[in-house]
């Protein structure tokens, strides 16, 4: 029988606190947040190494040390109201909801916020899940002092940007081809400001791909 708390452990030992992540309420979280029941049926195993591990239809969970980071460079703070895009079976909202005051989780796959549902009434009880397009965030319990959205952007919505409040932040992984990087913006006079975190990789999320021109 695997010891998944000695594995939750050595995730936080090798791949989270060597990535310069030393905040405590975010190592705190992922010590107690058990990864491996938020992955599919299979995946156990999975969780824990330094990779993403796939939820299908070109979904993930974000790897320890990306999560990890990006938490890290928006800097969450105990009484932050947080929307997290794409939280698939639960993992990031849970986390986050253990450093923030309350989540809003956004997920548009029904089978996977039918699992979040479930999972977030043990491991979050101050986060709310919508069921949505992904790319439509949820405006009716914004506006947000932090964004974090839990895959790859090639372009970002303003119907997203829309929704952080006024000295507000985001962070994403910006994905150009196979590189990707992640930046944490920053809401001041209306206008989104772009500082560089760190690089990292993930599929590209539904509703934030690049639009492409039509041409006759």
């Amino acid at each position: 029988m695997t010891d998944f708390v000695t594995r939750r452990r050595m995730m936080v030992d090798t791949q989270v606190r060597p990535s310069d992540v030393t905040k405590f309420p975010i190592i705190d979280a992922m010590l107690r947040i058990p990864r491996e029941i938020f992955v599919p049926d299979g995946k156990q195993e999975a969780a824990y190494a330094g990779r993403n591990v796939r939820l299908g239809d070109g979904r993930v969970v974000l790897e320890p040390r990306t999560l990890s980071k990006m938490l890290d460079a928006i800097n969450i703070d105990d009484d932050d109201l947080v929307l997290d895009i794409g939280t698939g079976m639960g993992y990031s909202s849970a986390v986050i909801a253990r450093i923030a005051e309350a989540v809003v989780a956004v997920e548009d796959d029904e089978s996977l916020a039918a699992e979040a549902q479930g999972l977030l009434s043990e491991y979050g009880d101050n986060v709310m899940l919508h069921t949505g397009p992904l790319a439509e965030g949820a405006p009716e319990h914004g506006p947000y002092d932090a964004i974090v959205i839990e895959g790859g952007v090639e372009e970002l919505p303003e119907t997203i940007t829309d929704q952080i409040k006024e000295g507000g932040r985001i962070v994403c992984l910006f994905m150009e081809g196979a590189l990707g990087t992640v930046r944490v913006g920053w809401k001041i006079d209306g206008a989104i400001t772009w500082r560089f975190a760190f690089n990292a990789t993930a599929p590209v999320m539904p509703g934030f791909e690049k639009k492409t021109a039509f041409a006759l």
